[in-house]
């Protein structure tokens, strides 16, 4: 991106130059070019943040009033297994703390195709006219891309990571889960799962400005393995199975990221 700064008679004035790719891409930069000073830049990205935390606020107040069906809704998978454990929560605020932590994971999740919006729309001005045409299907694709990635964690991983954990008790240790820690588990996983399954759609827009190539995912396959299976152990539960679970779809995402940039690369001319 070109910053730059000019003398003017009120001093020294900082500004933006959105337009950093338009030559790039073969296009004429002066009349494609367009300016806006750098605080006009930061008034434009509060508003964005203002109206993303907006949509997530109230996806979290009606997440709150429905906090009873989602909290069935997570508690579902280590209630029906076979042996399931005992459930219980060790502090008074305990059930209020949960409550308010899936109300605020559901205001996320019901907020994404705002934020998603949000984040695009801050975007555009550095987009071509053609391009710009794509925002509402990238916004579409990124929603679909983590509820993927979520539904995957929540109706496989999670039962058979439950399943494997409770299966390291002996019959003399009967296993008791704290709600707030059960729920934060099946929380974080979710999200994780989610956020991972984004690549393709980052790959696609890293490509369209020009950062990113197929060659280069292909040239770095290699280290990218390694990579994967870091990400799996940090963001999943410390046992082998989810780590595999999350590493195998993450490769896979990876090679589809292959392709998305090499089509993105060829709309793109």
């Amino acid at each position: 991106m070109v910053i730059y700064s000019r003398l003017c008679s009120d001093g020294l004035e900082y500004s933006v130059n959105t337009r950093f790719w338009g030559a790039r891409m073969g296009h004429n930069a002066t009349s494609d070019r367009k300016e806006m000073p750098f605080l006009n830049h930061l008034e434009e990205l509060r508003w964005r943040i203002i109206k993303s935390l907006a949509a997530v606020v109230v996806g979290a107040v009606a997440c709150f009033f429905l906090s009873d069906q989602l909290l069935a809704v997570l508690t579902h998978p280590v209630t029906r297994l076979n042996s399931p454990p005992k459930i219980i929560f060790l502090s008074p605020i305990g059930m209020f703390l949960v409550r308010l932590n899936i109300s605020i994971v559901g205001g996320i999740i019901l907020g994404l195709p705002v934020i998603f919006f949000q984040v695009w729309r801050f975007v555009s001005p550095g987009l071509l006219e053609s391009e710009r045409r794509y925002v509402p299907e990238v916004v579409g694709l990124s929603t679909l891309c983590f509820l993927t990635g979520a539904t995957l964690a929540y109706f496989v991983v999670l039962p058979m990571a439950l399943k494997f954990l409770i299966g390291m008790t002996i019959q003399q240790i009967e296993p008791q889960f704290d709600i707030g820690k059960y729920i934060g588990f099946v929380l974080r996983l979710i999200l994780a799962f989610g956020i991972v399954f984004e690549l393709p759609v980052f790959s696609y827009f890293l490509t369209r400005i020009g950062l990113l190539t197929s060659e280069f995912l292909k040239r770095n396959r290699i280290y990218a393995i390694v990579a994967i299976f870091v990400l799996a152990a940090i963001l999943t539960p410390p046992d082998v199975l989810s780590q595999l679970f999350m590493a195998g779809p993450l490769f896979l995402l990876y090679e589809i990221s292959i392709w998305v940039s090499l089509i993105a690369k060829k709309k793109g001319g």
